[in-house]
């Protein structure tokens, strides 16, 4: 289960991903630096650590490193939610507490992706009466 991303490491995936390409250090830290002042080592250190914790991939080009996403950030928001989640020592009241706090467009996103996960042959409807449910 991954840990949430730094402040940082979120600021290095976060190019990564909307890039969806392979990337050198010096690309993420000249994008990096409209924001922030933020040293070379230390773009580096940081993308190194990420790929020593599986979400990043890296292929020598040169003398430099390309780094790649090994999964989507969709991918990673779903692992903190299902981690979140399953924390709970309720989980049924986390997930109504959780839909209570979603707005009225989120809701609607919840809704579109119930139904494409029906259309994947996953159903999600109570189990009848007195027989076990198709589940998953």
């Amino acid at each position: 289960m991954p840990r949430p991303l730094g402040e940082l490491e979120d600021a290095v995936m976060t190019r990564v991903w909307r890039w969806n390409r392979p990337v050198t250090v010096r690309e993420v830290l000249e994008d990096l630096q409209n924001e922030r002042t933020v040293a070379y080592t230390t773009v580096m250190t940081v993308m190194d650590n990420l790929r020593q914790k599986g979400w990043l991939r890296r292929d020598q080009e040169g003398r430099a490193y390309r780094y790649a996403a090994v999964s989507t950030r969709a991918a990673y928001s779903a692992a903190l939610m299902h981690e979140a989640w399953s924390a709970s020592d309720n989980p049924a009241a986390a997930l109504v507490d959780f839909f209570g706090m979603m707005s009225p467009e989120q809701v609607d996103v919840l809704r579109n992706a119930l139904r494409v996960v029906h259309l994947n042959g996953v159903h999600l409807d109570p189990p009848a009466a007195g027989g076990e449910g198709e589940g998953r």
